[in-house]
């Protein structure tokens, strides 16, 4: 028999907020009704998880569940970020636990092929419970207000298809002390049970250190004794992967949890570039789309992606972004940066795709007629003299003591002679090839000099990296400079020496003189 159309007035969905019921796909155990969508919220105490099991499932196979699905949030539904799943098909979803007091079921049906559909219990669990998705949080039974007395708590986190290691980051922490931590405690298991080797125990006042598991497994059990209890505690998990990596290269790409897919929420995610002495860090950002600003104050208050000089939080802060903007490149002072990426309880995005290169230490400086550049050995050790070159590879660097020289005139050396600003400069580049094998790697540097003034200068143009050039536009410093009013003159080889400048001003200074004994004669 074919199941009913949806009427209008179907009833299914609604908010749930006792501490534990049943509910179930509309008709059920009859066939459900052709293109229905039902959401329900499930909201238990604050400090408590919702547990939620599957006595029955059938909806139309799908290998992408396409067609007819049930979805599963851990937190509001429609937001890609708190997804636990997508399922279909006869085989039942895994029983959930929320990583806090909210979550949401979405049923939906298309208009052709129905099944019996699902039937589904949940119930409020004090505290504890099997924590399968990428990122959550957890709290202290009633936080926060203070514990209650001979409470045992167990999360089991883990198990989230892709997971890797888990970090886990306690927010707030105030619990009974005493030496041992024999009285109330948390302890930190390296695996699924207390048999894994275990990675902490803590009490007191005193914030745990931040925590990675070697597996995709993390136990963390609460125990409280008959007396004397504190506010207790509030942490946060996520799945490692791509949200905790130091770069140490020269340059190197990385990119937010999922993307190009939708982040997680809930992450404190870091990533730390940190290069020899000498050297600076230059960030291109290739895509970012975060959360907007807020509303209310114009600010990145919800999630945000944050840049700090010096390689801690504790640094100078250089930029602090969401949204979806196109950003120009951000520069560190020292050869440490650090960024942290922060996403709330909700809205996700797409994320983010950064590029960065080491900025290698140099010392350009010109004369009227010439270019001195120097570079400390160690900065490129590993490079042989023929891959440093200015212009050409005729003018290769030479090894004078600890540092690499170039010291070239300007009528050499693919220099050219170009007007900016009103103001004659001279201006050539600086090849450093870093490549390895068939692996092309040449960073190149533009110099710059206005001879008038004996002042040099150096920009990094570009590190090419061909799989991303095509998405990295604003890699090119110099397409930026393209939208600057620059007269580029045709390329002049010139003679400026010593001896031309010279003349030039004793010929001036002879005109001048003539000039003026002609107004006395007049």
């Amino acid at each position: 028999s074919h199941p009913p159309l949806c009427p209008p007035g179907i009833k299914c969905g609604g908010v749930l907020s006792a501490p534990s019921g049943n509910f179930s796909s509309p008709n059920f155990p009859g066939l459900y009704p052709y293109e229905t969508e039902c959401t329900w919220l499930i909201v238990v105490a604050e400090g408590s998880s919702v547990l939620l099991s599957f006595s029955h499932f059938e909806l139309e196979y799908h290998d992408a569940c396409a067609y007819d699905y049930l979805q599963v949030y851990n937190g509001a539904a429609r937001d890609r970020g708190n997804l636990l799943g997508t399922f279909c098909g006869h085989r039942p979803p895994p029983p959930f636990s929320s990583a806090w007091h909210v979550m949401a079921v979405v049923f939906r049906s298309d208009r052709h092929v129905a099944k019996h559909g699902f039937a589904a219990a949940y119930r409020k669990d004090a505290c504890g419970g099997q924590l399968t998705g990428l990122s959550g949080e957890i709290t202290s039974p009633r936080y926060p207000e203070s514990y209650p007395n001979d409470a045992e708590c167990r999360w089991s986190i883990g198990g989230a298809s892709g997971g890797g290691p888990l970090t886990l980051v306690f927010a707030d922490f105030q619990m009974e002390g005493g030496q041992g931590c024999g009285f109330d405690y948390v302890a930190l298991f390296d695996g699924p049970t207390v048999t894994a080797p275990r990675l902490g125990r803590y009490c007191g006042s005193a914030r745990p250190p931040r925590t990675i598991s070697s597996t995709p497994h993390l136990l963390i059990i609460f125990k409280s004794d008959f007396n004397i209890g504190g506010r207790g505690f509030k942490a946060h998990f996520y799945s490692v992967g791509e949200c905790q990596e130091v770069f140490t290269t020269i340059k190197g790409n990385f990119s937010s949890p999922q993307y190009p897919n939708f982040y997680p929420n809930n992450l404190k995610c870091q990533w730390s570039i940190q290069l020899p002495p000498g050297y600076r860090v230059k960030v291109f950002f290739l895509d970012m789309e975060l959360e907007g600003r807020s509303s209310l104050t114009g600010g990145c208050d919800y999630d945000h992606l944050s840049a700090f000089d010096g390689g801690t939080e504790n640094g100078s802060l250089l930029g602090r972004w969401c949204g979806r903007e196109s950003l120009a490149p951000v520069t560190s002072r020292s050869n440490r940066l650090l960024l942290v990426l922060h996403t709330d309880r909700n809205t996700a995005k797409r994320g983010f795709s950064i590029s960065y290169v080491g900025v290698v230490p140099m010392n350009v400086s010109c004369t009227r007629t010439d270019f001195h550049i120097q570079i400390p050995v160690q900065s490129l050790a590993q490079l042989e003299r023929n891959r440093i070159y200015l212009g050409t590879p005729s003018c290769a660097a030479q090894v004078v003591g600890r540092n690499f020289k170039i010291h070239t005139r300007f009528d050499t050396c693919g220099t050219e002679s170009q007007r900016r600003n009103n103001r004659s400069v001279i201006v050539s580049t600086l090849y450093i090839d870093f490549s390895v094998g068939d692996q092309e790697d040449i960073h190149q540097y533009e110099v710059q000099c206005e001879p008038k003034r004996k002042e040099a200068s150096v920009t990094l143009i570009t590190s090419p990296d061909p799989s991303r050039l095509s998405q990295a536009e604003n890699l090119v410093d110099a397409q930026q400079r393209e939208g600057e009013a620059m007269d580029t003159r045709e390329i002049k080889s010139q003679d400026t020496s010593d001896i031309v400048f010279i003349s030039i001003c004793i010929l001036a200074g002879l005109l001048m003189v003539i000039a003026v004994v002609g107004l006395v004669l007049l």
